[in-house]
């Protein structure tokens, strides 16, 4: 029953991400007009917006004029709802729950409106950083994550200077900096350096192949957020089996 609660709560919040996703980056209230196809902009009744469901019965289309509807609303949905589980899987019914639900569906957010727009909205990041500080303070943690944010914005900030003295274009934003910061509040400074290391890694070689295939000659940009997002979640569930194997490895 618990997991299924959480399974319902996530498959309703990426409802609403959806919403955010779609609307926060274009300056639109996330809370009104009620949901609306984004096509004829025929208000959607309650009915026929029920999460991942409603989707699968309507074909992908809209029940007003036929337009397709992108299969990424009931992926959002579906993505939310089962990351809800496996946070209630790790914490169990205790304090750090809420505040993982609460991560993890952000950079769901961010992930997305970083791979559509290019920015990450303030009310995320440093919404999220503050979240972040008062979830440390209420752990007891909030030394480690003061560091964690520290090293986190530092880091990105030095590495985009670096980048900007060399190549004389701006290679990291502004919004990745403040994002840095709010996963070293929630993931401290071990976590922080891992997320940084994975995206790095994996953002470097997606950055090759898309300058491959548009033969931009090394002027393309990344939406670094995109995946930093994806690995601050990945080291959520598995940093600390992920550092003590590595840990174990250097003492053998």
């Amino acid at each position: 029953m618990f997991d299924l609660g959480l399974f319902l709560l996530g498959l309703i919040v990426g409802s609403f991400l959806n919403v955010v996703i779609h609307r926060l980056p274009r300056g639109f209230s996330v809370v009104r007009p009620r949901s609306r196809c984004p096509a004829c902009e025929t208000p959607i009744p309650a009915r026929l917006n029920v999460p991942v469901v409603s989707w699968i019965l309507l074909r992908g289309r809209c029940a007003a004029c036929g337009a397709p509807i992108s299969p990424r609303y009931p992926a959002v949905e579906a993505a939310t709802a089962l990351l809800f589980v496996a946070a209630g899987r790790l914490d169990g019914p205790t304090l750090h729950l809420p505040f993982h639900l609460a991560f993890v569906a952000t950079l769901i957010a961010v992930a997305l409106i970083d791979l559509d727009f290019q920015i990450i909205p303030n009310e995320l990041s440093i919404g999220g950083l503050v979240v972040g500080l008062l979830y440390a303070a209420i752990a007891g943690s909030l030394g480690d994550a003061l560091v964690g944010a520290a090293l986190g914005s530092g880091t990105l900030w030095g590495i985009g200077a670096l980048y900007l003295a060399v190549r004389k274009v701006e290679g990291m934003g502004g919004g990745d900096v403040k994002l840095a910061a709010m996963l070293g509040a929630f993931l401290g400074w071990k976590g922080i350096l891992l997320t940084i290391f994975f995206s790095s890694f994996v953002g470097a070689v997606a950055g090759v192949l898309i300058m491959r295939l548009r033969g931009s000659g090394g002027q393309t940009r990344v939406p670094f957020g995109t995946f930093l997002a994806p690995a601050a979640i990945l080291v959520l569930f598995l940093g600390d089996p992920i550092l003590e194997a590595y840990f174990r490895m250097l003492a053998g």
